[in-house]
């Protein structure tokens, strides 16, 4: 069986309680969620943290499971919370970090987001973005990165920070241009890829293009399913028991329109479609780029070094 990495999903979120917007739906399934992912051929999942108050949660889902890792940091969209008192907030995020030091295997989820600035205007954003970057550098990770509709900002602070970073990092739920993809490969960046960096023709056509050696695949669950009307759903084999009605929720059955890991399998799918190669092969490159990423020390150990 193909083994799988998801670098990006929102274990927290309240789907996975069987809450949809306020209102329970289903019994909290988080459980069966993780089984059917790792029956279909998860070997590690890192759960995306957004927000401080995501860290409580997040560790409280992954201490017991050696197969689960996180992020720590502050979305582009809810910089906000650093204003009232940047130092305490700053110095929350690092607590959060050492005392989960053996579960934290990038900082993030941080970057910009400029189609959302109804949520954080422009200028919080690029500040704190920039400091969170003292995150990596403080305690030697690679950066989980968040960039939409702001690529020459985004890229103007990486560079600018570049000799600061001990390690680069991933780009997750890359939409952008080749252009883009090629200059932050240019910059050590790796492009992180889920359904909704398949959604058009063109999504295509520049995925097709991007070096294997530089992707690593997500799902960003629950979010980022591959939908039949996106152009990528052509590739897509793999099917999965789905109810199409939440309050028909059964163990056995995802729900359509909550993506969860083991949909991984769909990401990888396309992309050996358009690549024109075995979804075998890409299988293996896109965990050996993540191991080395994310699990350096165990990827060495793999290696026979």
């Amino acid at each position: 069986m193909m083994k799988f990495i998801d670098i990006g999903a929102n274990l927290t979120d309240p789907m996975y309680q069987g809450i949809y917007n306020g209102s329970a739906k289903h019994e909290p399934d988080l459980s069966h969620v993780l089984q059917r992912s790792w029956t279909g051929g998860l070997d590690k999942i890192i759960v995306t943290v957004g927000t401080l108050a995501d860290c409580t949660p997040t560790f409280e889902i992954i201490k017991n499971d050696e197969r689960l890792f996180a992020t720590v940091g502050c979305h582009p969209t809810r910089c906000g919370e650093f204003v009232p008192d940047p130092e305490a907030y700053f110095t929350s995020l690092c607590r959060q970090v050492e005392e989960h030091r053996d579960k934290v295997v990038a900082i993030g989820e941080c970057g910009l987001d400029y189609d959302r600035l109804h949520f954080c205007e422009k200028e919080t954003q690029l500040q704190y973005f920039e400091k969170q970057l003292e995150l990596a550098t403080k305690y030697n990770l690679p950066l989980f990165l968040h960039c939409r509709n702001a690529h020459d900002d985004f890229i103007d602070i990486l560079q600018r920070n570049l000799d600061k970073l001990p390690k680069r990092g991933v780009v997750h739920t890359f939409d952008g241009t080749l252009e883009a993809a090629e200059t932050l490969i240019a910059n050590g960046f790796t492009i992180g890829i889920n359904g909704c960096s398949l959604k058009t023709e063109e999504n295509l056509t520049v995925a097709a293009k991007i070096p294997d050696e530089w992707i690593m695949v997500e799902t960003d669950s629950p979010w980022c399913e591959i939908r039949p009307s996106h152009a990528g759903s052509k590739h897509v084999k793999s099917k999965y028991p789905t109810v199409k009605k939440k309050e028909k929720w059964e163990p056995s059955s995802l729900i359509a329109g909550r993506c969860e890991p083991v949909m991984i399998s769909q990401v990888l799918e396309v992309l050996a479609g358009i690549k024109g190669k075995p979804a075998a092969e890409l299988a293996d490159q896109y965990y050996t780029n993540t191991m080395k990423m994310f699990f350096p020390k165990q990827a060495s150990e793999q290696l026979g070094r």
